[in-house]
């Protein structure tokens, strides 16, 4: 379903949408390593997204200014993700090394219990962020370095955003009803689609698998 936005024909709109795309990738921050952050002088960690999964940032953009911004990780004040914080997210990264011994349940895996992972999504810290400020987001254009999940294009039009810009597609293996359903979702919204259109990441092509296409 990778689409342009209609803002691409627009280029004032679509060189604000990039400049707001930049900080979307700022605020994803830089790569933290499995089980080492909380190890490491603070001064040496890493920021920003910290997720076995694919690590997103996004910004939440009201008439012209940044009223939300977040990335994906454990609620605030839990153990972070790559430290062990999400078990779900350590599993599917055992899985994903081939030692399936270490796996608390083997039902963790690409697709499934995904009830059960406690990081929170990009769009959804951004989102949370302005209601935790009273500031209301209706008519808002989100940001994210990679397309929205179902939750997260669900709150958001939910929230009342009505453009979401993304960098890359997350290619998650939904049958063709729920494709279906995605895209009727997406199509409520004013616009949606991708800044620069790239090469698909799938679900299951690795943690770090998006990192260089923010070059």
């Amino acid at each position: 379903m990778t689409q342009s936005p209609r803002s691409a024909d627009d280029p004032r709109q679509h060189a604000r949408d990039r400049y707001y795309m930049k900080i979307a990738m700022q605020v994803r921050g830089r790569d933290n390593l499995p089980g080492t952050d909380a190890n490491q002088p603070e001064d040496k960690r890493g920021y920003g997204a910290n997720c076995y999964g694919s690590k997103l940032g996004a910004v939440l953009v009201l008439q012209d200014r940044i009223v939300g911004a977040g990335y994906n990780g454990t609620p605030a004040g839990f153990t972070n993700c790559m430290d062990g914080g999400c078990l779900r997210c350590q599993d599917r990264w055992y899985e994903k090394q081939g030692q399936v011994e270490k796996m608390t349940s083997r039902s963790h895996v690409a697709g499934e219990a995904l009830d059960k992972c406690i990081c929170v999504h990009a769009e959804q810290n951004a989102l949370l962020t302005a209601a935790r400020f009273g500031i209301p987001v209706n008519g808002a254009t989100i940001y994210v370095t990679l397309s929205p999940c179902f939750g997260c294009l669900k709150e958001s039009i939910q929230a009342g955003v009505t453009r979401i810009v993304y960098e890359t597609e997350y290619r998650a293996s939904y049958s063709e009803g729920l494709r279906t359903q995605y895209e009727a979702l997406a199509h409520r919204l004013e616009d949606f689609g991708s800044l620069d259109p790239k090469p698909d990441v799938t679900e299951d092509a690795g943690p770090d698998a998006y990192a260089d296409l923010a070059a």
